[in-house]
This record gives C-alpha cells, sequence and structure tokens, in this order.
C-alpha cells in the first residue's frame, strides 16, 4: 500500500498563497495520478487538480490560473500552490494517488490539511 501524508495547511487571508505538500511513501506503483480533492464545510468532496507520473495536470475550473500542481518523482512528493486564495477555497484538503483510470475512492487518501482563507 501507498501511504500520504498532506502537509501545508493553516490560516490565510484572501488574496494570500499557501503551498501543500503531499509525500508519499510505501509501494508507489507507476504510472499513476496523484490528485489534491478538497472538502469545504458542508460540501461534498470535489476535485481541485491532478498529475500523472508522466507529469501531465489537470485542474478544475475554480481553481484555474490560480493553483500549480507539481510533482518531484525522485522524492516522491507532490505539491499543490495555491495563490489568489478565495474565501471558497476553505476547506480540508486531501492528498490521492490511484491508477490511471480508476476513481479516486480506488486509490489511497491521505489525512488531509486544513486550509482555512480569511477576509
Amino acid at each position: 500500500q501507498v501511504q500520504l501524508v498532506e502537509s501545508g495547511g493553516g490560516l490565510v487571508q484572501a488574496g494570500g498563497s499557501l503551498t501543500l505538500s503531499c509525500a508519499a511513501s510505501g509501494s508507489i506503483f507507476r504510472p499513476n495520478v496523484m490528485g489534491w480533492y478538497r472538502q469545504g464545510p458542508g460540501k461534498q468532496r470535489e476535485f481541485v487538480a491532478s498529475i500523472t507520473s508522466g507529469s501531465t495536470t489537470n485542474y478544475a475550473d475554480s481553481v484555474k490560473g490560480r493553483f500549480t500542481t507539481s510533482r518531484d518523482n525522485a522524492k516522491n512528493m507532490v505539491y499543490l500552490q495555491m495563490n489568489s486564495l478565495k474565501l471558497e477555497d476553505t476547506a480540508v484538503y486531501y492528498c490521492n494517488i490511484k491508477k490511471i483510470g480508476l476513481g479516486p475512492q480506488f486509490g489511497s487518501w491521505g489525512q488531509g490539511t486544513q486550509v482555512t482563507v480569511s477576509s
């Protein structure tokens, strides 16, 4: 199995920036897709961004142009750079790793890291 640990969350004012990190360990299979999902208060968990082991990225429309995901395969790390943060970005952010073609529910999840955007 793969273990994922997110870090980097915190409290930030609207318009500010945060960078989240996800450290993977264990039996890291390839190819894979590592993704970021978030769950805000009273909301369903939603897709934010993803990056394949070949570095192909995908973003939710709500974060395009503001968030950037990247990975360092040698270090087994994935990052989410979040700029121009908005109040609606407040959520617990989760890292996921899965095989291409499968839903994230068939992958592994981290414990989540809280991002709170204030006015």
